[in-house]
């Protein structure tokens, strides 16, 4: 899977990959720009790609979504949601503050517009087999934490073992396959692989955070801090208000400055980020100019919140960007661990309950689209019925999936919109029926406890609430007691981690290119591991076997064939009640950017594009006068 500079951060769901914009030219370009040694048949090249060619080539300059000429200076103010109380990114303790990934590198960075290609960042060169069986990493000589060290291989066998070992669930999952880590001397560091089919792994290596090692050694990695921690990135952190601020500010001398990667990019001198108990708070923050730049999620404040005065003169911009990326899943989402979650037609009837058309013609402006696949808006996304290769391939786990994975198309209920969901309903209550509830006194009774059937919804977010009272209310004639309590985000971290929960509402992100981080999310080894992303406690072996054929696909062609077949063995378990999709960023700032003229494709979240963005002196002039 393709990360962004980000993807540390627990909070932020894993971000996107790319789109392909291959030419012939490009990619004819770069077949001189690799140094093939026959005899090993060993390539040695400036980057890697999962399959074809990089579309940069060796000698280029920037990614044509970052601009050479974009000036440095000036601050971007930003907002957090909630509250943090850690600097450490990389465990599941504590609740990290927000974009704190900045301050590190990593071997190397995908670019943004391709589906997945690495290029290096701390790693100049990168060195492997056809078979891919292992990687070497040949470092950049002038790459520094900011203390000034060197940055060395044993920094980066440090990185990995330790972030395996004391890290989050996710590194140990991530990195499953890779053997060991070993310095060669200082320059060089080979990872080796326990699978040549697992193509991956020569890039996924190469997102690892490098950590200094002389830092750590008599420091507990494991537990939270507030500490300043040592990096090598573009910025490091200047000032820290514990749960309130964190402000970031550039490093001027920073190593990695002028390479092809990073021209362009971190392009403010400060960095800040304010944090709000809600959204609303935040909104009018930034009306008020106490903020310049908001990504905003929630459609009713994108229609109906900004129109004023400032907005009308054109001070603050309201815009949106297309983004190509595959949306992932947003959704309800459930327990499996807890009854009456483990029963799939429980799980398929809290589907008909939930509204959808009326949700999104009164609350969202008819702004939405119904997500149907756990990879929207890709072509790895299944649809219809299993056919060809993909119906090969499911035929053998027949008898571990649901009969309807080879009958009936996977598809939403549907209704008029009207608010009378009668139909659906009905058809809620027959599939309780068939799993052997029954209604007393109005109440839906569990047919092994005798007791009725109570939820409780954890979430974080009160403005949430407006979508779930009309849940509660269809559930409430099922029978269905929903109980919505709302905490605050260090403990809704905590609890979902620590699958302490009946219901909530999560988002899994996807990549153009996923692998790894999918036993992450969904295999039986990751559902009873704290602070894993198996958030529901999937245990399916059809589903685990189709994680590994993901992994271990040897093409493009193969890799969306076995993801489909995953995504429709996901799908009819009815693991969640999928929620709504937008395919654009909705940007609202204030009017003293600049930025390059194309976009990142792929940039779910778009912390790469604001990343691009650049202070116009006479701009900022003008609204640091209109604030006044």
């Amino acid at each position: 899977m393709n990360y962004t500079r980000l993807f540390n951060s627990r909070v932020v769901n894993y971000l996107s990959s790319c789109f392909l914009l291959l030419s012939s030219s490009v990619m004819a370009a770069d077949a001189t720009s690799k140094e093939t040694i026959e005899k090993t048949k060993t390539v040695v090249s400036h980057a890697i790609a999962m399959h074809g060619e990089p579309k940069y080539a060796a000698d280029f300059k920037h990614f044509e979504y970052a601009s050479p000429n974009a000036l440095k200076g000036g601050s971007l103010k930003e907002h957090a949601i909630g509250t943090f109380d850690s600097l450490n990114p990389f465990i599941t303790k504590g609740t990290p503050a927000s974009n704190i990934a900045l301050i590190y590198d990593t071997l190397t960075t995908a670019s943004m517009d391709e589906p997945f290609t690495q290029y290096g960042l701390v790693a100049e060169k990168i060195e492997y087999p056809e078979d891919r069986s292992w990687v070497i990493y040949h470092l950049n000589p002038k790459a520094r934490f900011h203390d000034g060290k060197k940055i060395t291989a044993d920094d980066v066998a440090f990185s990995f073992n330790t972030l395996t070992t004391k890290g989050a669930p996710l590194y140990g999952y991530y990195y499953a396959d890779i053997k060991e880590a070993k310095a060669l001397d200082n320059q060089r560091v080979k990872f080796s692989f326990k699978s040549t089919t697992n193509k991956e792994l020569a890039l996924i290596i190469g997102q690892l955070p490098v950590l200094p090692a002389h830092y750590w050694k008599d420091k507990a990695f494991d537990q939270s801090s507030l500490d300043t921690p040592l990096g090598s990135g573009p910025y490091k952190v200047k000032r820290v208000d514990a749960g309130r601020s964190i402000v970031f500010e550039r490093v001027p001398d920073y190593w990695g400055k002028d390479l092809p990667v990073n021209r362009g990019h971190y392009n403010f001198d400060e960095i800040i980020i304010d944090y709000y108990r809600d959204d609303t708070v935040a909104i009018e923050a930034l009306k008020a100019g106490q903020l310049d730049f908001r990504y905003e999620r929630i459609a009713k404040s994108w229609f109906t919140n900004y129109d004023i005065p400032a907005a009308k003169e054109g001070l603050l911009k309201k815009q949106t960007i297309r983004d190509y990326s595959p949306r992932g899943m947003q959704a309800f989402i459930v327990n499996l661990r807890r009854a009456p979650f483990d029963n799939i037609k429980f799980r398929e009837a809290l589907n008909y309950a939930f509204d959808y058309e009326w949700t999104n013609r009164n609350l969202f402006y008819d702004s939405y689209t119904r997500t149907d696949s756990y990879f929207f808006n890709s072509d790895l996304a299944s649809g219809g019925l299993p056919e060809g290769r993909e119906l090969e391939i499911l035929t053998p786990l027949k008898k571990e999936l649901p009969a309807s994975v080879f009958t009936i198309p996977y598809k939403n209920p549907v209704t008029d919109g009207s608010g009378n969901n009668r139909a659906n309903l009905r058809k809620a209550q027959q599939l309780l029926s068939e799993a052997g509830y029954k209604i007393a006194d109005g109440k839906l009774i569990d047919p092994k406890t005798q007791k009725p059937i109570i939820i409780e919804y954890l979430e974080r977010d009160p403005s949430f609430e407006r979508v779930l009272n009309p849940y509660v209310q269809n559930l409430k004639r099922l029978g269905i007691e929903m109980n919505v309590r709302v905490v605050d985000i260090s403990q809704f971290i905590n609890r979902v981690q620590g699958h302490d929960f009946d219901m909530t509402s999560l988002t899994i992100g996807q990549s153009q290119s996923p692998g790894n981080e999918q036993r992450d999310y969904w295999s039986s080894s990751a559902a009873d591991t704290p602070g894993s992303s198996n958030y529901m406690g999937i245990k399916n072996p059809a589903i685990d076997a189709l994680i590994e054929l993901v992994i271990n696909a040897p093409n493009r062609e193969e890799l969306i064939v076995r993801t489909r077949a995953l995504d429709r063995a996901l799908l009819h378990h009815h693991y969640m009640v999928p929620h709504w999709n937008l395919i654009e960023h909705r940007l609202v700032y204030w009017d003293k950017f600049e930025q390059p003229e194309i976009a990142p494709a792929f940039d779910r979240t778009f912390n790469t594009g604001i990343l691009t963005w650049w202070v116009d002196p006479a701009k900022a002039k003008r609204i640091s006068a209109r604030r006044k």
